[in-house]
């Protein structure tokens, strides 16, 4: 089963949310289970390259 981080919280009766890789791209929700079927729909279409030039959340490392 494949998993994926993101961030939400409530504001004025909505819950909003991102995926914590893609953070650039929001939605909402009327209820947090409705949120995470948003956030799943999203997901499909940002891993599947139906949506062009996808900006990614990445971390770089120095030494």
């Amino acid at each position: 089963m494949e998993s994926t981080k993101y961030i939400y919280w409530q504001d004025e009766g909505q819950w909003l949310g991102y995926l914590q890789d893609y953070p650039d791209y929001w939605t909402q929700g009327e209820s947090l289970e409705d949120l995470q079927a948003h956030l799943r729909d999203l997901y499909l279409d940002l891993t599947s390259g139906e949506i062009p030039g996808v900006r990614k959340l990445a971390e770089l490392t120095f030494q």
